[in-house]
């Protein structure tokens, strides 16, 4: 490998985003250069598609620096045929609330004798692997964050509480850091359960006066329940919950709990209960954006071994958005439609076969003037306030996530965005980059744009 090589990666770090970096760098690796052919490899399709859109310029304007000459540029996926020599240096933590999110080490990249994993014992799918779970905008928080507890289970994100809608990815995510930790750690006891789960096994305890329960959740190293607000109404498993929670957090082991809502937002639950699953940092995960549906499927359709053409994958990205099993589940349906009328899903496309959802259509039906006055309401100001030009901290805030959500809800462009408020489209440009900044560490205006999307697509 060229001694250039290093130069480009710390270029590239000197220009790219920390967590940008530690997302899709740390295993760029150089491969060859050969009659004006630079090729340089990468773990995933999601991370070529990154890197060949997002960050082409990024790596383009590195390669200059280190003198490297070229007359093409080839990306391809490191599936084990090419011979890769070299990844990137530890990377500088990425902070958040002042916590140390994720560090790579030499550990982090070395490779590991995958363990047969006993889903009887563990609870845990082995298909369930952070190898295979797309990072993008919408959980690159709870991903960063997941590989901090696997590197130092029981120490940060204790308790690991994270929450989001339906159908987001959130049990993938919770049974990988599972997973992960078995493979660095084939000893540990790791236990995934669903609320429903550890509920049915106290009333049985209970119930048979059964020996066993405390075992079985209390001496674990890492205890993952899914599904937490189905709690909802069990007074007395709260409670049981509590102090396995208290037992288990005394002693320092991980503790890793998913909810569609956060734990003050559930009707019943304790207080105190509530208040040591707030202890960490909440996280939430949001519905990807269209970048990140587009990898997602890309990267489903090659775990099935087939091929898909882009006009189908931004057909359905674009169509299927409400959360990542649907919009997977349709990509299911359009491939086996494919082989029964043996017609590529293209052609599918074409002839009309595949038709948005309802709410697709209703959504298209929203006009720009309707998000800004449901925007408006929200913050208790007027369309007129966001219309016009005050530079008030609450309004010129409020335009901006106005902004935001008509490219976000809408797809309209900037340039359409600026004729909407009478701006200049680099002026709509920023004011959009400002709130998707901000989305990254402020977990109330997540919330809020969480609340907004709903408010603009209801009925």
């Amino acid at each position: 490998m060229p001694n250039e090589w290093q130069t480009v990666l710390d270029e590239i770090k000197n220009n790219v985003s920390e967590m940008a970096f530690a997302t899709y760098f740390t295993k760029f690796n150089f491969v060859s250069s050969e009659n004006g052919v630079l090729t340089v490899a990468v773990p995933s399709v999601f991370v070529k598609a990154q890197i060949e859109g997002k960050y082409r310029n990024a790596v383009e304007d590195a390669l200059k620096v280190a003198h490297f000459d070229y007359k093409e540029l080839k990306v391809i996926e490191n599936k084990g045929e090419a011979k890769v020599t070299r990844g990137a240096r530890e990377i500088p933590a990425v902070n958040i609330s002042s916590s140390v999110i994720y560090r790579p080490t030499a550990t982090t990249t070395a490779t590991f004798t995958k363990p047969t994993l006993s889903n009887d014992s563990t609870g845990l799918n082995p298909r369930y692997r952070l190898d295979n779970y797309v990072v993008g905008s919408n959980n690159d928080l709870a991903v960063s964050a997941a590989h901090a507890i696997i590197e130092h289970p029981g120490e940060r994100y204790n308790p690991y509480f994270i929450y989001g809608g339906p159908g987001l990815g959130k049990t993938h995510l919770i049974q990988a850091i599972g997973n992960e930790l078995l493979e660095r750690n084939p000893d540990m006891k790791v236990l995934y359960v669903t609320i429903e789960q550890f509920y049915h096994d106290f009333v049985e305890a209970m119930r048979k006066k059964l020996d066993g329960f405390t075992d079985k959740y209390r001496k674990v190293d890492v205890l993952i329940v899914d599904d937490f607000q189905f709690i909802v109404g069990k007074e007395k498993s709260q409670d049981e919950f509590f102090h396995t929670f208290n037992e288990l957090h005394q002693h320092n082991k991980q503790i890793i709990v998913s909810s569609d809502r956060l734990p003050t937002q559930i009707a019943t639950v304790d207080e105190r209960l509530a208040s040591r699953l707030m202890m960490g940092v909440p996280i939430d995960i949001q519905m990807p954006d269209f970048e990140t549906r587009c990898a997602i499927l890309k990267t489903k359709a090659e775990m099935l071994g087939k091929t898909i053409g882009d006009k189908t994958v931004e057909f359905l990205a674009d169509n299927f958005r409400n959360n990542i099993r649907d919009l997977e589940g349709k990509l299911n349906q359009v491939l086996a439609l494919s082989d029964l009328r043996g017609i590529s899903p293209d052609d599918l496309i074409d002839e009309g076969m595949i038709v948005p959802p309802q709410e697709e259509v209703k959504r298209r039906s929203i006009s720009p003037k309707q998000v800004v006055e449901k925007v408006a309401k929200y913050y208790d100001l007027t369309s007129k306030d966001l219309y016009g030009t005050s530079r008030v901290k609450n309004i010129k805030n409020a335009r901006q996530i106005a902004m935001f959500l008509l490219k976000d809800q809408l797809n309209l462009s900037t340039v359409r965005i600026g004729q909407e408020f009478s701006k200049d489209h680099t002026t709509i440009m920023h004011g959009i980059k400002v709130i998707e900044t901000a989305l990254k560490t402020d977990f109330n205006l997540r919330q809020q744009i969480t609340d907004l999307r709903g408010k603009i697509n209801a009925d």
